[in-house]
């Protein structure tokens, strides 16, 4: 469908309409807005915004169709993208999330549009998110690894990909992805944290008592390290094993007696 021309009143009142929605104001746009999509149903970013006004309504089956209208407009629309993502996610289709997110994989591929990348990372990174919420570790590993296929320098993703590995049972694999983050930004405390938690789970416990001190330097007020220490302190001493019987050390004979 071709978008009709907006004439200059309605360019107006669609910008006033923009300027609300980017307000948090979403409500008070609202009768301008519906007013707007009714006379251009070819434009995609009114049919954007009915679906984010449906959504914070709880009309996910209304959110769902405007946000379908303004990806059959405009296939490459990422924030329409990103916003149907999160409402099938609401309704439970997780099938039809990683469609869209594949599809746009490779509508991004086709155009090597970074800014369209980055976008499409944090969708991949949203749907691990709600895979990790509903307990599903393997599938949220795999879309946390999608997201940094496109961007492996969004380390807030790739600390979520680390706590996840750990979570899964894997802190060694775990160790190498939060090790990258605080390589990258060493003041990044969030992932100094999970490094000292990730070797503790690794049983060097040492290592991770001067990881968590570490941070207490830097930010006295994290409680998490702060706790985490506490966890160390209270934890029994390991019992050294007993020598061997040819490691055992000879006694010096006994002196004579006079």
């Amino acid at each position: 469908m071709r978008a009709r021309v907006m004439t200059r009143e309605d360019r107006e009142a669609y910008e006033w309409v923009r300027e609300r929605v980017a307000g948090g104001d979403l409500e008070r746009a609202a009768p301008r807005l519906e007013e707007l999509a009714g006379r251009y149903p070819g434009y995609a970013d009114l049919q954007y915004l009915l679906g984010l006004l449906c959504e914070q309504r709880s009309d996910l089956d209304g959110a769902a169709r405007c946000l379908e209208r303004a990806l059959a407009l405009n296939p490459a629309y990422a924030e329409a993208a990103l916003a149907l993502q999160s409402v099938y996610e609401q309704r439970g289709q997780h099938d039809r999330s990683r469609a869209l997110a594949e599809r746009l994989h490779e509508t991004a591929a086709a155009r090597g549009d970074p800014t369209t990348r980055g976008k499409l990372a944090n969708l991949h990174a949203a749907l691990g998110d709600a895979y990790r919420e509903a307990g599903d570790l393997r599938e949220a590993i795999e879309a946390y690894r999608k997201a940094l296929d496109r961007c492996p320098g969004f380390h807030d993703i790739r600390l979520r990909l680390g706590v996840a590995l750990r979570e899964a049972g894997l802190p060694a694999q775990a160790l190498a992805e939060l090790r990258r983050v605080v390589r990258a930004n060493p003041d990044y405390l969030d992932g100094q944290v999970h490094v000292g938690l990730t070797l503790y789970t690794l049983g060097r416990t040492d290592e991770a008592r001067a990881r968590f001190e570490g941070v207490l330097a830097k930010d006295p007020a994290r409680d998490d390290a702060r706790m985490y220490l506490r966890l160390l302190a209270a934890r029994p001493p390991e019992a050294t094993p007993e020598p061997a019987p040819d490691e055992t050390p000879a006694r010096e004979p006994a002196p004579a007696r006079a």
